[in-house]
């Protein structure tokens, strides 16, 4: 790496030439089946599929919905400034697939809802419901608007719009089993804090359970929930590679804090830029897969606002043929396209793409999983209970999430990566914003944590500090849960009847059927054992040659 900033505009005509390629095969598919298929089906075979769908096309979308700019832009990144242990949440992607396997994915397909907010209504009331689904909508538009961020992220950076253990051992190792939920990235951090969170996206988000109740049985949308863990934990791979790959070359010149980029976000665009300068067509293949990862990410979530739009806030209300809200799904589709991309304006505001789009699904999201879980364990909770822990599990959330605002956690808690720009081949100005912790006669180390001012600017840092950014999803998920609970039981949830199929069933569970298939195998071995037991009775033990009236005979004529 030399130490000038790669030019804006180094792209060359080969780059454009594939990045305009994949923009007009992407176009040119949702134009063909767009046509196609006009005329045919319904609003429900529009977002559903018509529920005939198999694992393997389903899995690949489940996949194709995580795989975003954030996932080629932020989690390297991510990687870059705060070491490997991001690895761990492959552990929390395992955990939440088996959650959602074996608790929400039976239940809703049971169901068949094509809004999954439509069941808030049939469990608590109507309120829980409309509330549930603005709290989604909300969760939806700024999230796309974060993935719409990131390809114009990454096109800014060139458009005028021993190492390995070292890195390894800083970054996993010395904070792997620490148990401060202060810490921004610990052992419990990832696992607790990451399962919860994506239990929320796989077991409750629209867009996901909208994929898998597409499938065309249960045993394949199960199937397509597990190809599709593999596909995650692939990416999870690559991004760590990946920024590991940005500390090997950038350790001894920080393009963050040297100035050569304007955010962590833009480090995987500037490496890309750097190192495939003299490759035609590789730069522009790597920007064609970051809007490739936006796009199907965004559409997932258009499509997911679009459903739940139609099937909570206008069908309830309106008498339209199938037809007519058909092209009301399309349209509405359209009309949040819009919203999103209005949104990701917003998103620079935001912070790392990252943390900004876990913060905002941790808010909403978290409290939705608790209302959701309390639903369907929980046969007493009534509708005062739901609505009232899902307002309390929103409050909570948001206010933890404003006090990590008003007191930033310190660098203490963050402990990112040393960097340093002894290595640059710069003349240093004074603009540059860096803490040196080296005398001025030595190589000065730099890290990427910002200036403090000593004036008192956070006055409650050494009051307070707020935990890690994951654990957003733990908070909103218990408080929603257990405050739910008590007002359901204070409220006399236990006199209430419920419908048990707006529970989960016994029958919706794999141990259920693999505790009935062992034992209906002992019970079939009994029942032969048994069978070829009174068989050996009739046929083996008896000599039909000898009587038991012979036998009393003979005992009678013995003398007494």
């Amino acid at each position: 790496m030399s130490g000038g900033s790669p030019a804006a505009g180094s792209l060359m005509v080969a780059d454009y030439v594939v990045f305009a390629l994949m923009l007009l095969v992407s176009a040119a598919v949702g134009v063909y089946y767009a046509w196609v298929s006009r005329g045919r089906g319904n609003s429900k075979d529009f977002l559903t599929g018509s529920r005939k769908l198999t694992a393997l096309p389903v899995s690949m979308s489940l996949t194709a919905s995580f795989m975003s700019s954030t996932t080629l832009l932020a989690n390297p990144a991510e990687v870059y400034r705060y070491g490997a242990i991001f690895l761990l949440f492959g552990v929390s992607y395992v955990l939440a697939m088996v959650v959602t396997s074996e608790l929400f994915l039976p239940f809703f397909y049971r169901l068949s809802l094509t809004s999954t907010y439509e069941y808030l209504e049939l469990r608590f009331n109507r309120a829980t419901r409309l509330l549930g689904t603005v709290v989604f909508m909300i969760q939806a538009i700024l999230y796309t608007g974060i993935i719409i961020y990131g390809p114009a992220l990454a096109l800014q950076q060139v458009i005028d719009m021993d190492l390995w253990g070292g890195i390894i051992s800083t970054g996993a190792v010395c904070i792997l089993f620490d148990i401060n939920p202060l810490r921004r990235h610990t052992f419990w951090t990832m696992i607790t804090g990451g399962t919860f969170g994506w239990v929320a996206i796989y077991g409750v988000h629209q867009a996901q359970v909208q994929r898998y109740v597409s499938c065309k049985s249960i045993t394949h949308a199960r199937i397509a929930l597990y190809i599709n863990l593999v596909g995650l934990c692939s990416f999870l791979l690559c991004s760590v590679f990946a920024g590991m790959c940005l500390y090997s070359i950038y350790k001894d010149c920080d393009p963050w804090t040297a100035g050569h980029v304007s955010a962590p976000d833009e480090l995987m665009p500037y490496l890309v830029v750097d190192i495939f300068t003299g490759y035609p067509g590789l730069k522009g293949l790597f920007f064609a897969a970051v809007y490739s990862g936006s796009l199907s990410t965004v559409s997932s979530s258009i499509n997911a606002l679009a459903a739940v739009t139609l099937e909570d806030l206008i069908k309830p209300y309106t008498n339209m043929s199938e037809k007519h809200l058909t092209w009301v799904s399309k349209g509405l589709s359209f009309f949040y396209g819009v919203v999103c991309i209005t949104m990701a304006g917003l998103a620079s505001l935001m912070g790392g793409m990252m943390q900004a789009g876990a913060v905002i699904s941790g808010i909403t999201l978290g409290p939705l999983l608790g209302l959701f879980t309390l639903g369907i364990l929980c046969p007493f909770a009534n509708s005062k209970g739901g609505l009232s822990g899902l307002v309390t599990g929103l409050v909570a959330a948001l206010a933890f999430c404003l006090a990590s605002l008003i007191s930033p956690p310190i660098p203490e808690m963050t402990r990112p990566l040393p960097m340093t720009t002894e290595g640059c081949n710069f003349a240093t100005g004074d603009s540059l914003n860096w803490t040196s912790t080296a005398l001025p006669t030595e190589p000065s180390t730099i890290t990427t944590a910002p200036i403090q001012n000593s004036d008192g600017i956070h006055l409650l840092t050494d009051k307070w500090q707020s935990p890690s950014y994951l654990y957003l999803s733990v908070i909103g998920t218990a408080t929603a849960f257990i405050v739910g609970l008590m007002v359901s039981l204070f409220t006399g949830g236990w006199k209430e009847r419920v419908d048990l199929r707006l529970t989960l069933m016994r029958e919706d569970t794999t141990i259920y059927h693999i505790f009935k298939f062992f034992k209906g195998k002992v019970m079939r071995r009994t029942e032969e054992f048994d069978l070829t037991k009174n068989r050996e009775e009739k046929s083996g033990n008896t000599n039909p040659a000898f009587y038991d009236t012979e036998m009393d005979s003979t005992i009678s004529s013995i003398p007494k």
